[in-house]
């Protein structure tokens, strides 16, 4: 591919871990909303459960998560009271009656909870609602901050999956980004969670960060492979310090273009996939055994999973919901949430109702992103009239495509492998809200 072509698909567009996107939340959507939408749940409709834990006890520059630093042991002893109050509220509003398919615990680091809080939320979360003993609990941890007595937590908890970050194992990137983390510490952490009996472990990587370079992304991968995690992610790093303050402490002159971003991913995907790892959507990979594999696979803000409930419910500061046909989130200030659920045990700030036309194009996109393919006949079937200028555009994208990104098939199209690194810029063709103003990350 030319260097030109690539720079022009990786403008900017978002992630689709979700349609619409966060950016079309607004406050006129708040907890009354919230709340109605929990009690008109049909009975018996499973959900996943999302718990945010917004606290590291050090800043990585590159984040562009919402946390906040906890130098000490209150805001994190404060959370966790107005986090079990907001689990009393939302089982009180029928979702007791609900089982839990997947459960995911990020972050912020959860593991910044002591062993001792991870047993006592877990036990929260049991008295206050049936989990499904087929149910994934999954968390995300710091490896920086893990121990053999934290795995034994874990797998006590009921943990049967970690994410663990490691970004890049080259030194001068680390210094890059403030995030000091050698081989020995992360091997360390996945050797302790196996001895525990934690078994599925995931990795997740970044390319795109200062001062990154290929053959420093072919040795981190080597060293990742030695792990053996049963799945890897491999996301690209999103600039924006304008949503993101501490990113402007990172030297923008040091970032790959997007030329190098592109080479970088399609190096670690090659090697990965060399490996024996089958590529999931856009940026995960997962071993051949691996449930995420073998599919059916969805999308959402944790972004590739094997969680097939359609209803997701986030508590903890800034954590998303999707509930019957609209999307609410918490605010995201952990003072703020915990004042707001001081109040009325709810923390809902924003968020946005979905339109039929919004859920024919969420349907969509959701398509691509993970299967990469486009079926008239499943859209007019599922959503009938309200599909009608969605199809159009469909048929429109196949005739003007020029640049061999999509095939045409006898009932829509599929995305070519020369077309799936740019999903999210093909997806965005169907994305009826995308504008300048909007802050997201290089498509690639």
């Amino acid at each position: 591919m030319s260097p030109d072509f690539v720079r022009r698909m990786s403008a900017p567009v978002p992630r689709y871990t979700s349609y619409p996107t966060a950016a079309q939340f607004r406050n006129t959507v708040g907890e009354r909303d919230f709340a109605e939408a929990l009690l008109e749940l049909e009975d018996e409709t499973p959900f996943s459960l999302y718990v945010h834990v917004p606290f590291c006890k050090k800043l990585c520059w590159y984040c562009g998560c919402n946390m906040k630093v906890a130098r000490t042991k209150e805001p994190v002893v404060r959370y966790f009271a107005a986090l079990e109050a907001e689990l009393r509220a939302v089982a009180a509003l029928g979702l007791s009656k609900h089982k839990i398919s997947y459960m995911h615990w990020g972050g912020g680091s959860p593991n910044i909870l002591t062993g001792e809080q991870i047993l006592a939320l877990t036990a929260r979360i049991r008295d206050s609602f049936e989990i499904d003993a087929s149910a994934e609990f999954a968390v995300e941890i710091d490896p920086r901050e893990a121990s053999a007595s934290l795995a034994h937590a874990l797998k006590r908890a009921g943990v049967n999956r970690v994410s663990i970050g490691v970004q890049d194992f080259d030194h001068t990137v680390q210094t890059a980004i403030n995030r000091l983390q050698s081989f020995e510490v992360t091997s360390a952490c996945v050797d302790s969670l196996r001895d525990a009996g934690i078994d599925n472990i995931n990795v997740d990587l970044v390319y795109g960060l200062p001062l990154q370079t290929r053959s420093g992304i072919e040795r981190t991968v080597e060293q990742v492979l030695a792990l053996q995690p049963n799945r890897v992610t491999l996301f690209g790093y999103a600039h924006l310090p304008s949503r993101f303050a501490h990113q402007s402490i990172i030297d923008a002159t040091t970032l790959p273009d997007s030329v190098e971003r592109f080479a970088q991913s399609q190096r670690a995907a090659r090697m990965l996939a060399a490996a024996g790892y089958v590529r999931i959507g856009l940026d995960h990979f997962a071993l051949k055994n691996d449930p995420l594999a073998r599919g059916p696979v969805r999308r959402n803000f944790q972004g590739y999973t094997t969680d097939t409930s359609e209803t997701l419910v986030g508590v903890g500061p800034s954590a998303i919901s999707c509930v019957g046909s609209a999307y609410f989130q918490n605010v995201s200030s952990p003072a703020e949430y915990e004042e707001r659920i001081a109040a009325t045990g709810l923390a809902t700030t924003r968020g946005v109702k979905l339109t039929d036309e919004d859920r024919v194009r969420r349907y969509v996109i959701a398509k691509l992103m993970c299967d990469f393919s486009y079926s008239e006949s499943n859209v007019r079937e599922r959503f009938g009239a309200a599909a009608s200028r969605v199809i159009l555009e469909g048929r429109e994208m196949v005739e003007a495509d020029i640049a061999g990104l999509l095939e045409k098939v006898e009932d829509g199209f599929v995305v070519t492998p020369r077309g799936q690194p740019f999903v999210r810029s093909i997806a965005a063709c169907f994305d009826t809200y995308l504008g300048s103003d909007m802050r997201c990350a290089p498509a690639v």
